[in-house]
């Protein structure tokens, strides 16, 4: 029963982010520009399905999310600092490289994988822990690259700005991304009991629906256009994404009193492998993202390992 499971949660999500590699390699779908696809996920798509989770949400449901909230965000936060400080005086890399690399292994990919596994795994429910980790994250985690490439870069538009007014200006773009807004918006309507109009939920979710495909056949186009190279950079980044990662979430729900769903929500979420906004922003911003893609594409290879661990010990039925 437990292998029926892992299948059953894996296959399909591998199998579209194979199909999005090989369309990629392939020269079906252009996979150096991928900006369209992007917006399509990360504007319309998850944003709509994030927050029909969050809004449908009870208010006992979304209160019993804090510690979620709080319990993976401390996590993400305890790997990029760990991975920064290493990347920057262990490994010599730039700020601007070191806050890619922290956020790239920091953070999982919860559109492209997180989103199917979990759904998967747990059901109609499953978007809302989802919606509520990658809130943490763009909130805590995404900031700090953002202000990290803007302190290093400007991004060409803001060299004569202040450095406050570019930090500001860091954080308003991290903040008012739709990916951000639209859960924090449907957090706001289930904590203050305000029902969904039934229609407008219809609506959203015709799109919604497209947002776990859509988005692991954008992680499989964006892995086919990234030079792989393994190093030890890369084998150590691997193994901090997908393995202390789980490690670190399973250690802090040990020592908190927490739910027992809870804590399983949070390993697994945590061993979800590494996402792909470190590529994205470095694109954006002009700098070289092949050590960011190499780390994204062995953690994802390597990842099907710790998720099918932590499907089986976690829900073995």
């Amino acid at each position: 029963m437990t292998f029926d499971v892992i299948v059953l949660a894996l296959a399909p999500v591998f199998f579209v982010l194979g199909l999005g590699y090989v369309a990629g390699r392939r020269g079906m779908v252009e996979n150096h520009h991928v900006e369209t696809l992007n917006t399509l996920v990360m504007s319309f798509a998850l944003p709509a399905s994030l927050f029909v989770a969050t809004a449908s949400a009870t208010r006992s449901q979304m209160l019993g999310q804090a510690p979620l909230f709080a319990i993976f965000g401390g996590v993400m936060v305890l790997v990029y600092v760990g991975w920064y400080l290493i990347a920057r005086f262990v490994l010599k890399a730039s700020r601007a490289d070191g806050s890619l690399q922290a956020l790239t292994i920091a953070f999982p990919n919860l559109a492209g994988v997180g989103l199917p596994i979990s759904s998967s795994v747990l059901g109609a429910t499953g978007a809302v822990p989802v919606a509520v980790a990658l809130a943490a994250g763009s909130i805590l985690v995404t900031p700090l690259t953002l202000i990290m490439l803007e302190m290093t870069t400007g991004n060409g538009d803001g060299e004569e700005m202040g450095m406050t007014r570019r930090i500001l200006r860091a954080i308003r773009r991290a903040v008012t991304k739709p990916v951000v807004l639209a859960p924090a918006l449907g957090i706001v309507l289930s904590l203050s009991e305000l029902p969904l109009d039934p229609v407008l939920k219809s609506c959203l979710m015709l799109i919604g629906h497209a947002a776990a495909g859509v988005a692991l056949f954008l992680t499989g186009l964006i892995l086919s256009a990234q030079t792989f190279e393994i190093d030890w950079k890369v084998a150590g980044a691997t193994g901090v994404a997908d393995i202390a990662r789980p490690l670190i979430a399973a250690a802090i729900v040990l020592l908190l009193p927490v739910s027992s769903e809870t804590a399983k929500i949070a390993i697994l979420l945590a061993a979800i492998p590494s996402g792909f906004f470190g590529i994205l922003f470095a694109v954006n911003y002009r700098l070289d993202s092949a050590t960011t893609g190499s780390m994204v594409t062995a953690s994802t290879a390597f990842s099907i390992i710790p998720m099918a661990i932590a499907i089986a010990f976690l829900f073995p039925s």
